[in-house]
């Protein structure tokens, strides 16, 4: 494990890099601001390394993360219809920053906070962060105490876990940013990467805003159904993806309630690196970088629309306003620990 030195908060506070490495010389570099993952080193099927997350240049993109590169997202992961809620016989107003509506908790996200190292494990390349978010906090009821593993097996996993503790029902429903092109972060857009998702249904949108109908539809017969491994190709005039601007759904994952299981695959067309994600989470947001626009990227890099994909573990989108989908309440006192790894290896 190496600890480096990556930049001051306007406080004062110095902010790290930590990065880890593996036997098979996969590489995590993770820091302590918004406990983001800036960097994934990869073996390609050419055993070169490449790095499959985009990421700004330097410590200042990522004090603004306009993209949420990397970003741990939270109190509450995507969007939160009119941006507010009822819990417990309360209504809770939120800031808006999509409209009228909440989008990763409004504009104080935790990609802005700085997370505590609670623990260090060198010997299995394992890192703890920690975050007390106050009572009120983002508009969101209940003292939360936030802990984030990140944890690189020599199997080439990736482990990411979210624990999660209240003194009063809230919700938590947090994710993982990252943008993934395995073919490399500057290698353009990833339209010919392959992509499936054990999901048989996806939640629609309602036109003119990225908040679901509260339906929840079959994928069959739509440009939606990536039951079958298939190139992602270019985004087809479907009506969900129009108003989107490509894929920016939800996907209702097939697995049962709460068990840990492989719930997508994607595959680097020209790398012939394979990432496969599991998780115990419900749901699992598709989005084709539809937002981004000659983003400035590491290495000189310029990010054009479509340049990764994000695949973000969830509840669905307003599950707190949906009685049909599950919900993401913590409530007092309980502790949960949701769980999501990113498994890395080189297709036939």
């Amino acid at each position: 494990m190496e600890k480096q030195h990556f930049g001051f908060l306007p406080n004062g506070r110095e902010v790290y890099l930590y990065s880890f490495e593996n036997k098979s010389r996969m590489k995590l570099v993770v820091s302590d601001l918004g406990a983001v993952i800036t960097n994934l080193w990869v073996r390609d099927n050419s055993k070169r390394l490449r790095d499959v997350v985009l990421g700004y240049p330097d410590f200042d993109g990522y004090v603004t993360n306009v993209d949420k590169f990397g970003a741990t997202i939270g109190r509450s992961a995507n969007r939160i219809a009119g941006a507010r809620f009822d819990l417990s016989g309360k209504s809770y107003l939120l800031q808006a920053n999509e409209g009228e509506n909440s989008l990763h908790s409004g504009p104080n996200g935790y990609e802005f906070r700085y997370f505590d190292v609670a623990e260090l494990d060198e010997a299995n390349n394992r890192i703890v962060f920690q975050l007390i978010s106050p009572d009120g906090d983002q508009g969101f009821p209940g003292t939360l105490k936030f802990v984030v593993t990140y944890q690189l097996l020599e199997d080439n996993t990736v482990r990411i876990s979210y624990r999660g503790k209240s003194d009063q029902t809230t919700i938590f429903n947090p994710t993982n940013h990252s943008y993934f092109n395995l073919n490399g972060h500057a290698s353009g857009q990833i339209h010919k990467h392959w992509l499936q998702i054990e999901a048989a249904h996806y939640t629609p949108i309602a036109k003119r805003e990225l908040i679901p109908t509260g339906e929840v539809v079959p994928v069959a017969h739509t440009p939606m159904d990536f039951r079958t491994m298939r190139e992602i190709g270019t985004i087809p005039e479907f009506e969900q993806l129009i108003q989107a601007g490509g894929y920016d759904h939800n996907y209702a994952l097939d697995k049962a309630k709460d068990v840990f299981a492989k719930v997508a695959s994607v595959k680097g067309d020209e790398s012939g690196i394979l990432m496969e994600v599991a998780t115990n989470l419900p749901g699992l947001q598709l989005y084709t970088g539809n937002g981004l626009d000659g983003v400035c990227g590491k290495e000189k890099a310029t990010y054009e629309k479509n340049a990764a994909l994000c695949l973000e573990t969830q509840f669905y989108p307003n599950a707190v306003n949906q009685a049909n989908f599950a919900s993401p309440i913590l409530e007092k006192g309980e502790t949960v620990n949701y769980v999501t790894t990113f498994r890395f290896s080189q297709a036939d």
